[in-house]
């Protein structure tokens, strides 16, 4: 079983319905000011976004994670976000689907203004964890902030276990997908 697939996919799958739901905002309402750390759902999510280039680039080795951080340009519509939001996601799947159980271990070095030699490096099973768990918390800061407006928040968190497969039918059906044998 590989569990970075089985995380890659739950998150690809929280993010689309999540992302659905704030397409149905006005673009008045993504941009609206609100309580959290990134003070709106246009900041929160293009955060999240913006961070997931960055660790993808760094998992691939890419020396140019720093340059792909400053680079980024903020999505103006919850469209166009879910869109760009989707192409990383299947990236990280991808990515995650062609691990084997050896490349956990793997050291991921990281550019964090000084260079990739002079910044830290981590194994790659922590790194994706720790993607994991910033997609996580910031959905969560979206989904409470999408609470104060007119569309009713998407439950996120029934991708994984076995037992909650028919509530997540509607969404793999729309990508094509299976659930693993």
């Amino acid at each position: 079983m590989n569990l970075h697939l089985i995380q890659a996919r739950a998150n690809r799958l929280a993010n689309r319905r999540l992302l659905a739901a704030v397409a149905q905002l006005s673009d008045a309402d993504f941009h609206a000011p609100r309580t959290s750390f990134f003070p709106s759902l246009a900041q929160t999510l293009n955060h999240l976004l913006n961070v997931d280039h960055y660790y993808i680039a760094a998992l691939q080795g890419d020396a140019q994670m720093r340059h792909i951080w400053a680079a980024y340009v903020p999505a103006s519509t919850a469209r166009e976000l879910a869109e760009r939001q989707d192409r990383s996601d299947e990236q990280l799947i991808a990515l995650c689907a062609a691990l084997t159980p050896a490349d956990d271990e793997r050291i991921v070095a990281f550019d964090r203004g000084a260079g990739i030699e002079a910044g830290p490096r981590e194994p790659l099973a922590r790194v994706l964890a720790h993607l994991f768990m910033h997609q996580t918390h910031h959905r969560g800061q979206a989904h409470a902030m999408l609470a104060g407006t007119a569309v009713k928040p998407p439950q996120l968190d029934d991708f994984i276990l076995l037992g909650d497969r028919v509530h997540r039918e509607a969404d793999m059906q729309a990508l094509g997908w299976a659930e693993p044998v």
